[in-house]
């Protein structure tokens, strides 16, 4: 482990880094639809089975396909990660935010915790930038057809994703470790270092645990969309809110450099503290 502070910063993926659903690029003109069918027919079809919403969707993506002849496979839900659109700026800036760490004595994670489909996100040009993928997952046949979820992230378990950063059990199928009692000191990145980035309603569970544990949570919006967030803001949900614009000379990267030599700082004092205390 590192003797520097390390920081997590955790991304929702769907209109907080992308401009738009990931699904919606590729994926559901593939089937032949409009997005909002789409979506249309997976929540229906939720509702009617009472299932949750994202194994309905991640479920009706597969029936769709099935429909067409044309399996979901692995190789193709990668290919649609090309067409993925982002934000101005965010191809730079796990680069730029990690050198700004690296300047003030920290070691910058960068984490995704999406409802959106893994192999998609690890299809983009931003797949190398973190440490970890946390998203919706299928398992595959001996033909390489997606039959089952093998990983399904909905608005609430996101939350525990969290947790296994804090911990650093990054294996979801480690339940033992991540359950397992430890000690805040022993903990591989405190909550008070950690940043939670998301666009609204969906990440909420995740903002309130930073609220809730010290850690900083930030609400982005595409331009012209701040009532989108603003009631966050108000209701004490979210520490911040900014354009979803993650170029150099943005409000966000702005306050993300203030908010890194807040965690050091605070790091090193403590650390004095420990000495010190240690020395009595």
């Amino acid at each position: 482990m590192s003797d520097k502070p390390i920081i997590a910063i955790m991304y929702d993926f769907d209109k907080t880094l992308s401009t738009r659903d990931m699904q919606d690029f590729a994926l559901i003109p593939s089937l032949g639809m409009e997005s909002a069918d789409f979506w249309q027919e997976a929540n229906d079809f939720g509702r009617e089975q009472k299932m949750d919403g994202i194994l309905a969707y991640m479920y009706t993506a597969i029936r769709e396909a099935q429909k067409h002849g044309n399996p979901l496979r692995r190789e193709k839900l990668l290919s649609h990660g090309s067409s993925v659109e982002f934000f101005e700026g965010v191809e730079s800036w796990f680069d730029r935010v990690n050198e700004y760490g690296k300047s003030q004595g920290a070691v910058i994670e960068h984490y995704i915790i999406s409802s959106g489909m893994k192999e998609i996100i690890e299809g983009t040009p931003i797949r190398d930038k973190f440490k970890e993928i946390f998203a919706c997952e299928y398992y595959y046949d001996e033909q390489g057809d997606a039959v089952w979820p093998k990983t399904a992230v909905n608005y609430t378990n996101k939350t525990q994703f969290v947790y296994r950063i804090n911990k650093g059990v990054l294996d979801v199928s480690n339940d033992v470790d991540l359950n397992r009692s430890m000690p805040d000191d022993s903990k591989r990145i405190p909550f008070t270092n950690m940043i939670y980035i998301g666009d609204g309603l969906s990440d909420v569970p995740c903002m309130k645990m930073m609220q809730a544990y010290g850690g900083t949570s930030i609400a982005v919006y595409p331009q012209g969309q701040r009532q989108k967030v603003e009631e966050l803001l108000v209701n004490d949900r979210v520490n911040f809110i900014f354009p979803a614009d993650y170029r150099e000379d943005s409000e966000l990267y702005g306050a993300m450099q203030s908010i890194i030599r807040k965690i050091v700082i605070c790091d090193t004092l403590t650390e004095i503290n420990q000495n010190q205390l240690k020395n009595i």
